[in-house]
């Protein structure tokens, strides 16, 4: 049996309220295979992280194709393609705003429904582009659709979730973006950028279907006094057989506690603000690692280096090998728990970035210096290197080594930052915090993204890549001193810790 989370009940968390009420662990364990409801609500809901990673990394093989345009109204040139690039964070970044006022004003199950609007848009304003406007116009919408997705989904998720599948399913998110992503690599092989785009419909479409037949979030529904439905959707959710009594009871408890928005005199209470905090720092190291300027830069990445395979087969690897990591997170984060995941996933990414970073500097350079994306004109590092042939195996490690950042960032900081962010964020201010979140976080990948290729012409490839390298090692450092434990843990129970700071909660 699962050692209670405080050694004694206290008015602000009562652990055991029945000597006959099982833990919340042994729970988990009863009910967890016969709670199938809940994976198909997770399921419809993740659809819309699938839309996020499918435009997120729309521009990798579309900006080279639209370099090469015959028609001058849709040629990019460098300061148009890196426009195309990053403007996509700042739509994200507009629907993480958003979804601080969404979030709590309709619910997460309808926000991530109004997500589909501007997502549809924008692939209809892509797929039937005859100026540079309507693409960065369509790049925008489909930014705006993935922020406000990135701060409901994971929040919903975890309401719904029992703990002791909340690990698993708090890394769908991230599985179903990285399924996205590679999706759209995949088809990037097949198909021209404009079917793309109207490819990047269908999943839209699902979503909205299935989520037409889903619950709302019980949490949610007893913050707005809607008691009966709440017990409902936990009841549907939960299976006719469970036992919800005990589940439902704990919910309505620390909905009461919390029936008011958060105060600004509240905020500055540690119990709110230092959860909050740790999200936000969370999510700004996650983007400062580099995640997001590879990913939408990833194939014109690898031709500006030395590459031994075609740079689109490249992409597509290397998104297959980000949706094995992410399974293999979606597995063990459970089992493993989460801060163990944050120190290997910190490693093995410090370790890959370097790599590329000293391969760049010291390595051999292509025989052809690529200019197309405005990545390196004149030889890496300012200094003379060794021609690469086309047959040479050294050529390979930016390949691998790119594989090896991407399996560290989606076996630990990718997902269980959403996750973390969800479970620590206190409901009073789930809704706004979690908008936040993602405002920042999206905010500091514009910031990323923009400044990527301009960073690369002044000073060579080599430097963002360094500079990536020593975020990971502060990230080792914050993850040691400030991220909790939250593995097999309520939602209630986590919240508890914070407000009593009971150290008994790590163990």
């Amino acid at each position: 049996m699962q050692e209670p989370l405080l050694g004694a009940e206290g008015p602000d968390y009562d652990t055991f309220p029945e000597k006959s009420s099982p833990s919340p662990g042994d729970r988990t364990r009863v009910r967890a295979p016969q709670n199938k409801r809940v994976f198909l609500a997770t399921f419809a809901a993740v659809l819309g992280n699938f839309s996020f990673g499918y435009a997120l990394v729309y521009t990798s093989p579309v900006i080279p194709a639209l370099e090469h345009s015959l028609d001058p109204d849709l040629k990019l040139t460098k300061a148009q393609a890196s426009w195309f690039g990053s403007v996509f964070t700042l739509g994200a970044a507009a629907g993480g705003l958003s979804a601080m006022v969404l979030n709590d004003l309709l619910g997460r199950k309808l926000s991530i429904m109004f997500s589909a609007v501007p997502s549809a848009a924008g692939y209809a304003l892509m797929a039937g582009a005859h100026g540079f406007w309507m693409l960065l116009l369509g790049r925008t919408l489909t930014g705006f659709a993935g922020g406000l997705t990135a701060a409901c989904i994971p929040v919903y998720v975890s309401e719904i979730a029992l703990p002791g599948v909340r690990g698993a399913l708090g890394a769908t998110p991230q599985l179903m973006a990285v399924f996205g992503s590679l999706s759209l690599y995949a088809l990037g092989l097949l198909l021209p950028w404009r079917w793309l785009a109207v490819a990047g419909e269908g999943p839209v479409l699902i979503m909205i279907l299935l989520l037409s037949f889903m619950p709302n979030s019980p949490r949610f529904l007893l913050s707005r006094g809607r008691d009966t439905e709440a017990l409902r959707a936990l009841a549907w959710l939960r299976g006719a057989d469970a036992d919800i009594r005990w589940e439902f009871e704990q919910i309505q408890d620390n909905v009461r506690r919390q029936s008011t928005h958060m105060s600004w005199a509240e905020a500055r209470n540690p119990h709110m603000y230092r959860p909050i905090l740790i999200a936000l720092v969370m999510r700004f190291l996650q983007q400062l690692m580099g995640i997001t300027p590879i990913l939408v830069y990833l194939q014109p990445i690898f031709e500006s280096t030395a590459i031994l395979l075609p740079p689109k087969d490249d992409a597509a690897i290397v998104g297959a090998v980000r949706l094995f990591s992410v399974l293999i997170a979606a597995l063990t984060m459970d089992l493993a728990g989460r801060k163990v995941l944050l120190f290997v996933s910190a490693t093995i990414m410090f370790a890959a970035n370097l790599t590329v970073g000293l391969y760049v500097h010291f390595g051999p350079k292509p025989l052809t210096p690529n200019s197309t994306m405005g990545l390196e004109s004149i030889p890496l590092g300012g200094t003379e290197q060794p021609l690469a042939t086309p047959s040479s195996y050294l050529t390979l490690v930016p390949l691998v080594a790119t594989m090896l950042f991407i399996t560290g960032y989606a076996m630990g900081w990718g997902p269980i930052t959403w996750l973390l962010m969800s479970e620590i964020l206190p409901l009073q201010a789930r809704g706004v915090a979690s908008g936040l979140c993602v405002l920042v976080s999206w905010l500091t990948a514009f910031a990323l993204t923009k400044s990527f290729l301009l960073v690369v012409n002044a000073f060579g490839l080599h430097v963002p890549f360094f500079f990536f390298a020593a975020i990971c090692l502060a990230s080792l450092v914050f993850t040691g001193c400030c991220v909790p434990e939250t593995k097999g843990r309520s939602l209630e129970q986590i919240e508890s810790f914070f407000r009593t700071g009971r150290r008994s909660f790590l163990h």
